[in-house]
């Protein structure tokens, strides 16, 4: 997998469960699929800057804060 889109995975849903929200709640309010959400939490696919932006308005945090640090991923 790749560490950028499992990072970015693991943020979404670390704020996803901070918000309160299933899976399929974030699913439905940001207008994809569920298993699509899932896929992207376990980091399997890279996200469209356009699907990012659409997560974070359903989590209420700016896109930049679902993107690790550069150090996340290369030290």
């Amino acid at each position: 997998m790749d560490k950028l889109a499992k990072a970015v995975g693991e943020r979404i849903r670390h704020r996803r469960k901070a918000c309160g929200l299933s899976q399929d709640d974030l699913a439905l309010l940001s207008g994809m699929d569920r298993s699509y959400v899932g896929r992207i939490e376990r980091g399997e696919v890279n996200i469209t800057v356009e699907k990012l932006y659409r997560i974070a308005t359903v989590l209420a945090c700016d896109p930049s804060t679902l993107l690790p640090e550069a150090t996340e991923l290369y030290s």
